[in-house]
């Protein structure tokens, strides 16, 4: 017993005077886009300050160590700073302040406003890397949510709290769909990520997509090409923790992130920076760690409380469908929206070829006479255009098969069905009362 008690009273010992983590080091060399710390103790994720001898200072997040050396990456150029910098910790948790004063605002990844206003009085703090839910304790799936562009209402019918990404090359459409999302959708918060993309966008986005009203009940987080990858990964971050505190208060919402692609770029960059080997097409093992990670924070909250509806975009770069990224989107999401050239080529707006698009929780909310009439209309389409070649040179015969007749008789009202100004919403019922007809006249 005595020999128990001295050991317990020697752990607790050695445990009150374990020595405190360092607070303070010195920088030691720049190498790529990293800087690397000697003497300092910071978990991953901490935020840390480097300060140069003419009291130059700049904030930096720790993303790697090796033994007793740590890899900080910059948020800002690290011009001004040299060997021997002093490196301290300002803070060793990623949280966020959030609260309802977000609405209407456009804020960067570390939270800090970007519309010359005050910065957000919030007085709620969480993780930056949010709460994990259990999967058996969410909600199904079960409403139909209105977007208000017809073809998805029709054909790719989407739920509250679905996960759905739109894929395609550069200069198809898909920044207009997403505005188009984000306007007609009906959700009681917008919360918009704009990841990586050219900075005039974002104003742009602002004027064009959203208006004032749209705004209103939106966040905007804003993180564009030219700033650390870093900052881009903690915008992302950002847009997910303020969809999942919104959705947490019982809220639908509609979070949409463009770009997913650019989103593993920033990952690739830090990745590589700390030495990770390069696998498919030069992406680091974290970035496929990442993306399934990021999309399971949407989705409907627990039991039925407050869901987060997500659209990610999704670069296909040269119109690649097999590109790594699109493949791990297209497993880990509940559906794809995929955007054609041809028909972009061809004014077909928004160009949604629905060969190779899904909705894979589209028949748990529709009636199988709905399903039905759906699904016919997706064959006809689909018909015709295999057999386009043969239509177009009049190699094809009428009456060699009923329902490739039919789908020359009625494509051009499933063209006109299918295309949308992108200033007019339409309705879900009207939407299906639309399909319905088409179908009737077969």
């Amino acid at each position: 017993m005595n020999l128990n008690f001295d050991a317990e009273v020697s752990q607790s010992i050695s445990l009150v005077h374990a020595p405190k983590p360092q607070r303070s080091g010195t920088l030691a060399r720049l190498v790529g886009l990293t800087l690397e710390t000697r003497g300092l103790t910071a978990p991953l994720g901490a935020c840390c300050e480097v300060v140069g001898r003419s009291g130059h200072r700049i904030e930096a997040e720790v993303v790697g160590f090796n033994d007793n050396v740590l890899f900080l990456m910059p948020f800002t150029e690290p011009i001004g700073v040299g060997p021997g910098d002093t490196v301290r910790v300002i803070s060793e948790t990623p949280e966020v302040s959030l609260g309802p004063q977000l609405l209407g605002r456009v804020i960067d990844g570390r939270g800090q406003p970007l519309d010359g206003k005050p910065a957000p009085a919030c007085m709620d703090t969480m993780s930056l890397m949010g709460n994990p839910l259990n999967p058996m304790e969410r909600g199904p799936i079960h409403d139909v949510l209105d977007v208000g562009v017809k073809a998805i209402n029709g054909v790719l019918t989407l739920g509250v709290g679905q996960r759905i990404g739109l894929v395609a090359g550069s200069g198809v459409g898909k920044s207009v769909l997403l505005g188009m999302l984000t306007r007609f959708t009906q959700a009681d918060v917008v919360v918009i990520g704009l990841i990586g993309e050219r900075g005039r966008e974002v104003q742009a986005f602002i004027q064009e997509s959203l208006g004032v009203e749209g705004l209103a009940k939106s966040v905007v987080v804003a993180a564009p090409a030219n700033v650390s990858p870093v900052l881009r990964l903690k915008a992302t971050h950002m847009t997910h923790v303020i969809a999942e505190y919104f959705r947490d208060q019982g809220k639908s919402v509609l979070m949409l992130c463009d770009s997913l692609t650019r989103v593993a770029h920033a990952q690739r960059e830090i990745g590589l920076a700390i030495g990770e080997p390069p696998t498919a097409k030069g992406y680091p093992p974290s970035v496929f760690a990442l993306l399934p990670n990021l999309i399971e924070r949407g989705g409907v909250g627990r039991h039925g409380r407050g869901a987060i509806t997500s659209v990610y975009t999704v670069l296909a770069e040269g119109d690649d469908a097999s590109d790594p990224i699109v493949d791990i989107a297209r497993a880990s999401l509940d559906g794809q929206v995929m955007l054609s050239r041809k028909l972009a080529d061809a004014a077909h707006y928004p160009a949604i070829e629905l060969n190779g698009s899904i909705s894979r929780i589209m028949q748990t909310l529709l009636s199988a006479e709905d399903l039905k009439q759906s699904n016919k209309f997706r064959r006809l389409w689909s018909l015709y255009q295999q057999n386009v070649d043969l239509i177009s040179v009049g190699a094809y015969e009428r009456g060699s098969n009923k329902e490739v007749d039919d789908a020359i008789r009625l494509h051009d009202s499933m063209a006109a069905f299918l295309q949308q100004d992108m200033h007019k919403a339409q309705d879900y019922e009207t939407t299906r009362d639309q399909i319905r007809n088409l179908m009737a006249a077969i």
